[in-house]
């Protein structure tokens, strides 16, 4: 399975982005409007497009970072975000940063990994949290492809994943999905433990 830098470079420059919204997620949006904290360290791995990145820094949150491997990814939030700051967007492998946030949210990045990498995925939410911080987002409850991303997956499977470094604060069926999704997605609020 060829899931490099250069497979996801060459789908955003092609435009075979199948997954991408085109708006911010409305469970997601939901989520950040009820959130106070301005001030919040966030974090958005494998972001992409990253329309939530969009809606949370027009929204006042500064302190947002993208991390993605395509560089035309983040290019194309710069492009449509210009004040957005440069230096938050980062062109670099996820388990590779070596940084601390108050709250990850996770938006079609866990599906894209092999899912080999799922049990280091939530080693690595654990490193990157602060005490007591978020891991908030969507997973897709459904049994999606195995050759390819977006790789689907169940309730039990991620709880084993992420039970050893979190407290199950939310991990639930999502109500409010984007159409395509309605019945396919969980909404999770992690706490690292």
């Amino acid at each position: 399975m060829n899931l490099s830098e250069g497979f996801w470079e060459n789908k955003y420059k092609k435009n075979k982005t199948g997954w991408d919204l085109g708006e911010v997620s409305p469970p997601l949006k939901t989520y950040f409007d009820q959130l106070t904290n301005k001030n919040l360290k966030i974090l958005i791995p494998g972001g992409g497009n990253s329309y939530e990145a969009e809606y949370l820094f027009k929204n006042g949150f500064k302190n947002v970072y993208v991390v993605d491997i395509s560089e035309t990814a983040l290019k194309n939030i710069k492009n449509r975000v210009p004040d957005f700051p440069l230096s938050q967007l980062l062109h670099a492998n996820f388990f590779d940063l070596d940084a601390t946030f108050d709250l990850v949210i996770e938006q079609t990045f866990f599906c894209a990994i092999d899912p080999n990498l799922r049990e280091k995925y939530a080693l690595k939410m654990k490193e990157l949290l602060r005490e007591n911080a978020k891991l908030v987002g969507l997973l897709f409850d459904a049994k999606l492809n195995e050759e390819h991303p977006p790789f689907g997956g169940t309730i039990k499977e991620y709880k084993g994943y992420f039970q050893p470094y979190f407290a199950m604060n939310i991990f639930t069926k999502c109500e409010n999905s984007f159409y395509n999704r309605q019945g396919m997605e969980l909404f999770i609020k992690l706490v690292k433990k």
